[in-house]
């Protein structure tokens, strides 16, 4: 059975406390799961299991500050084709660089051959509902579109 790496990108602790409900949910059904809040490039499986990069945008359309190595260590690599991944952007539309960090990422890992397997989730911190609820919300459609379930 495919594992989930959960990988954070956090500066304020939104998009931590977003994975670790998705985390909690994904155990509870009986899926392995390991959260990365330091995420480390070479210390992450990229074979039978899926990324689920949960990231905010900080500042200017910037990555927190925890994710800078290793999206670093992303742009060195050559080939990512046996990587299945998804993103989980946080960010705020009163910004024009609304949830750039999700989408910079999405893109370099897409770009390095890695396999989306599904598309993209934003969450507004503006919404009504809390971003978590959201996710969590969003989380049975993922798993079928992981091939988890």
């Amino acid at each position: 059975m495919q594992s989930v790496n959960i990988i954070v990108g956090s500066q304020m602790g939104s998009a931590e406390y977003v994975a670790e409900q998705l985390a909690e949910a994904l155990e509870q059904q009986g899926i392995q799961v390991q959260l990365h809040e330091q995420p480390v490039f070479d210390d992450i499986d990229q074979q039978d299991t899926i990324w689920l990069l949960c990231t905010s945008t900080y500042g200017a359309g910037d990555y927190p500050e925890n994710l800078l190595p290793f999206v670093e260590s992303i742009n060195q690599q050559t080939d990512l084709k046996g990587l299945n991944y998804s993103v989980i952007g946080l960010g705020d539309t009163s910004y024009d660089t609304y949830n750039y960090a999700g989408r910079n990422l999405d893109e370099l890992l897409a770009n390095k051959g890695a396999n989306r397997v599904a598309e993209r989730l934003e969450l507004n911190i503006l919404d009504e509902a809390l971003p978590e609820d959201t996710a969590l919300a969003w989380l049975p459609s993922w798993i079928e579109s992981a091939g988890l379930n």
